[in-house]
């Protein structure tokens, strides 16, 4: 089967696919916050431009889409069916850039969390992914680790 949309209709409607403030990044930040940790939003000064950071912890959360990020045996990561050459391209790029910069920013000595848009499907979902980001996020951090990095601006 074709594609039911015409190029321009498919450019509009990738164009409105959004990078930050996302339903599933805004269901976990809310039970973050009501949990009390206190965060930063999409740092540019860190690579990859982390969804939710902590700085107080030095730990980083990347909520990831499961089509675009390709989340293992989930129903969301689908592929089209047309072009196919091109999303596999497109897909293997992505999660290679994924992994390229967790290993950066763990070099620099965050540590690096992935939560995927279907674990937030839900209240109850969004709720238990939250309270396991938080213990681990609020795990003791050494803070006289040479690989502290003081600051974010």
């Amino acid at each position: 089967m074709g594609d039911f949309l015409s190029p321009q209709e498919r450019s509009v409607r990738m164009a409105a696919v959004r990078r930050k403030d996302t339903a599933p990044e805004i269901a976990l930040r809310k039970v973050l916050h009501r949990r009390g940790l206190r965060f930063r939003l999409h740092v540019k000064t860190l690579p990859g431009t982390p969804d939710i950071v902590f700085p107080k912890y030095h730990a980083i959360v990347f909520v990831h889409g499961c089509f675009w990020h390709r989340h293992r045996e989930c129903k969301l990561a689908t592929t089209p069916k047309n072009n196919q050459r091109f999303w596999d391209e497109k897909f293997q790029k992505n999660i290679l850039r994924d992994i390229a910069t967790t290993k950066i920013l763990e070099s620099l000595g965050w540590r690096v969390y992935v939560v995927w848009q279907c674990e937030t499907s839900s209240h109850a979902k969004a709720e238990e992914s939250g309270l396991r980001v938080a213990r681990k996020v609020m795990q003791t951090f050494d803070y006289t680790s040479k690989n502290h990095v003081r600051g974010i601006r």
